[in-house]
């Protein structure tokens, strides 16, 4: 099943936007795709203004959050995987979500093993009524 997260980051991007007011990520930097300037990370964590007028190329799929803006006027590319936001809110009033962690997701490629003695046998469980 496909992850909420990223529709409720739209979401809260998409009703701040609305109600012009400034959509902020709170994201975990310790996350190991997380790509923004170290210099501004603060407890493993930065906040990041994603409003319209403060970001170009702002893109919010369903794995990661990527946009362009200046840092102490140097020109940086950001890339967030959602796994990695904690909150978007609107630095105004404070409304928003906070995010709770995802479980980690199993591959379904990879069927769980189980030891042989907690297999069940997966015979017919149907009866023929005559």
């Amino acid at each position: 099943m496909m992850s909420t997260r990223p529709y409720l980051i739209r979401a809260i991007y998409e009703w701040a936007q609305d109600n012009n007011l400034t959509p902020h990520l709170l994201v975990d930097t310790t996350h190991k795709d997380v790509d923004v300037p170290r210099s501004l990370i603060e407890d493993d964590k930065i906040i990041l203004n994603i409003a319209e007028n403060a970001v170009a190329n702002l893109s919010l799929g369903d794995d990661y959050v990527t946009f362009s803006a200046r840092f102490a006027g140097i020109a940086r590319e950001i890339f967030v995987p959602t796994t990695a936001v904690r909150a978007i809110y609107a630095k105004e009033n404070g409304m928003g979500i906070v995010l709770p962690d995802e479980p980690a997701q199993k591959d379904a490629a990879t069927p769980e093993r189980l030891p042989q003695s907690k297999r069940r046998s997966k015979g017919a469980h149907l009866k023929v009524i005559k």
